[in-house]
């Protein structure tokens, strides 16, 4: 899609209106190409599986140091 020059946008001097407003929205909405149902499960799946093994790792990261500063302390 080629995108438009800066001369060729209409200038909307009046202020803001609701149904350009609305117009606009729709046609951003017609561009969002949406993830199938698969894709969508998989890679939630993913995203839960990457912030629990960050999290693990957090957690022992820190029980660790915990350890090691009651022992010197």
């Amino acid at each position: 899609m080629a995108k438009k020059k800066e001369s060729e946008i209409p200038e909307n001097n009046n202020g803001f209106s609701v149904t350009n407003f609305f117009q606009g929205l729709k046609e951003e909405f017609e561009k969002v190409v949406w993830p199938s149902r698969r894709q969508l499960v998989s890679e939630s799946a993913a995203v839960l599986l990457m912030v629990t093994l960050s999290s693990s790792l957090i957690f022992l990261v820190d029980k660790f140091f915990t350890w090691a500063a009651a022992k010197v302390f």
